[in-house]
């Protein structure tokens, strides 16, 4: 009877044990499948459609036209970004969204914006305005600010995006800075990290993709890159001492993307603005930072490019450096000609397809990560109800 006992004892530790050993080949071979299924899609891909999903774009109108057809069905675009000019209200959004997701294509796109809160907010005039993440800052309160990201979502959700590049984790550090100001946490590493990170992941748990940028820091500039281009004179050590640390803790904190500035960092590369240089976006945010997620650079018909730089070579030379993701949100014209040019560079050998099925199997895992899908929405979203949400989290 002892006998038996024991051995019933033994025997049942030993098939928890065994259990949950199951429990972990049966996850490892979940993620086994994830890859294969992502790896196999990629494989499965026409030089075309890959070099497509490296594309995010702004586009004309506020209605679906031929040129939106176009960039999704033909050109095959990971995603598109709206700005003001494409918004009207919350029920012409949800519509065009809806739309856009039932053009004929075989993956689904990021459909994106920038809503950071205060001055830089997309969302329709109807939900009451988010504050700037400035003001946020002043309350020094974690739990506000993972409050503003899950509302930040709420909002986004509602109306059919997938994507924010928000939240800002630049430091304030520059008082004749004219484009961060207002749009940081703060003015040191601390503040910024705490309440960027908590932010970003309200964003996260919301279920919205959020973008941190914009790395390697713009807060200590004195030239804005939408019409110039800045130039950081920092030393290394010094840029890792201020304006790095947001980006490492966010990464450290499971960053899925961040976004490059288009800023010279004079003493690492002079040459080239981030966006365009291996030396940092490799070098620095791959290596160094051991970030792994997707890599966006920001707009590249921004003034810091255009006018110093041929676009099309500014696009390739921005995916050598080891960006996936690249933004051209101004200019059909130009969209297509960056896209031609990129296909042009890999079949010269300038682009090795290598690092194209790279980028694309990030931006895919990236998607089946957030599960981006082509569902419509309905418009009975409870607009009053976020309202008084906002309205609450700062007593008004």
């Amino acid at each position: 009877m002892i006998y038996a006992l024991i051995m019933l004892f033994f025997t049942g530790c030993s098939g928890s044990s065994v259990q949950e050993e199951d429990n972990n080949i049966s996850e490892n071979n979940n993620e086994i499948e994830e890859v294969d299924k992502i790896k196999d899609k990629v494989e499965s891909m026409s030089l075309e459609e890959k070099i497509g999903q490296l594309f995010i774009v702004g586009f004309e109108g506020e209605e679906i036209n031929d040129e939106i057809v176009d960039l999704v069905k033909n050109q095959k675009v990971g995603g598109l970004i709206y700005f003001s000019r494409n918004i009207v209200d919350s029920n012409q959004i949800i519509n065009l969204n809806n739309e856009i997701k039932a053009i004929e294509k075989d993956i689904p796109l990021f459909i994106s914006v920038d809503e950071e809160g205060g001055v830089v907010s997309r969302v329709p005039e109807e939900f009451v305005k988010l504050p700037s993440s400035g003001y946020i800052g002043q309350f020094n309160d974690e739990n506000l600010s993972y409050n503003v990201g899950k509302i930040i979502a709420k909002e986004l959700n509602s109306l059919g995006f997938n994507m924010d590049f928000a939240p800002v984790l630049d430091i304030d550090s520059n008082p004749n800075n004219t484009v961060i100001g207002e749009r940081a946490f703060g003015n040191n590493s601390e503040i910024v990290s705490r309440l960027g990170i908590k932010t970003m992941e309200g964003i996260k748990d919301g279920k919205i993709i959020p973008v941190v940028k914009h790395f390697p820091g713009h807060g200590d500039t004195d030239v804005d890159s939408h019409y110039g281009l800045p130039i950081v004179k920092k030393t290394l050590e010094e840029l890792e001492n201020l304006e790095f640390i947001p980006f490492k803790n966010a990464i450290d904190n499971g960053a899925d993307v961040v976004m490059i500035s288009s800023i010279i960092l004079e003493s690492i590369d002079n040459e080239y603005p981030a966006t365009m240089s291996k030396k940092v976006t490799t070098d620095i945010l791959r290596d160094s930072l051991g970030f792994d997620g997707v890599i966006a650079t920001d707009d590249m018909t921004m003034g810091a490019i255009v006018d110093n730089y041929n676009l099309a070579d500014a696009v390739i030379m921005s995916i050598n450096a080891g960006s996936d993701l690249v933004l051209v949100c101004h200019g059909y014209d130009d969209i297509i000609n960056s896209i031609v040019a990129v296909k042009d560079a890999v079949n010269s050998k300038i682009i090795s397809e290598e690092k194209i099925d790279e980028s694309v199997y990030r931006i895919l895992k990236l998607k089946d990560k957030y599960n981006v899908n082509n569902k419509v929405i309905g418009n009975d979203i409870d607009i009053e109800g976020i309202n008084s949400e906002i309205k609450s989290l700062f007593n008004q």
